[in-house]
């Protein structure tokens, strides 16, 4: 699986964009709508909603992947991940 940075939507959809590391984060991707989430890899569990095969294909075409995420106070989870590493 590819390393992901997770950008979350400010409205209350859930929406995140995850762009791989290599990847330019899109230009839709910025301040004040959008936030930097944390990061999704082989060492960390995936986030509830994230689909690692509908991201290869979402990237592939597009170069980013959306997907909502469905769990309340993931963003809490990702962050406490992210001030690990």
């Amino acid at each position: 699986m590819r390393s992901y940075n997770l950008f979350r939507s400010n409205e209350t959809d859930g929406l995140v964009c995850a762009v791989p590391e290599d990847r330019t984060v899109p230009h839709f991707v910025s301040e004040p709508f959008w936030v930097f989430e944390g990061r999704v890899d082989n060492t960390r569990g995936l986030p509830l909603g994230f689909d690692d095969k509908a991201a290869a294909a979402g990237v592939r075409f597009n170069g980013y992947y959306l997907y909502s995420n469905f769990r309340s106070g993931e963003g809490a989870r990702l962050r406490a991940n992210l001030n690990r590493s």
